[in-house]
């Protein structure tokens, strides 16, 4: 077997999307059983740049279009998370033992029913607007030092209790 750390980490653009309250968009997975809620998210094709990246992936995953979002911050660096052990080899046909992402805080200037997660290729079964306090605590465990980090990038937008 391979050692995880001789493997790569995965590149990605991940997207925090946050409505007029100051709310966050988060979906449930399809492919996850566990009650966690995650922000958009996903890999950054070959010479693709990180912020296009983005707003493809939100459309991916949201149905919500460029026109719909306007860029507030981009996070001053890459942010990593690792897989645990029992995953690697599992996601991703084994080629990576986590991910670092580029992230990138959007202002949604739509309404709700531009949201749409019956996308062509839907990843998620069902989404919320939730406090960005609370994002760490709705992620799957390997990633809660993550979305720690993405609230640390974007503190100075978003309404946090002291």
């Amino acid at each position: 077997m391979t050692d995880p750390s001789d493997l790569p980490y995965r590149p990605c653009a991940g997207v925090m999307l946050l409505n007029r309250e100051g709310k966050v968009f988060v979906g449930q997975r399809l492919d996850n059983v566990l009650e966690a809620w995650q922000m958009p998210q996903g890999g950054i094709d070959p010479g693709e740049d990180a912020q296009a990246a983005a707003t493809r992936e939100l459309w991916e995953e949201t149905g919500v279009t460029a026109d719909k979002v306007s860029l507030i911050a981009e996070a001053p660096e890459e942010l990593y998370y690792d897989l645990p052990p029992e995953m690697i080899g599992k996601v991703w046909k084994g080629k990576y033992r986590g991910q670092r992402q580029r992230w990138f805080l959007f202002r949604f200037d739509g309404t709700d029913s531009d949201i749409r997660i019956d996308t062509p290729h839907p990843e998620f079964r069902a989404w919320r607007w939730a406090e960005p306090a609370d994002l760490p605590a709705l992620i799957v465990p390997f990633k809660q030092q993550l979305y720690r980090d993405v609230l640390h990038a974007f503190a100075a937008h978003l309404d946090l209790p002291g």
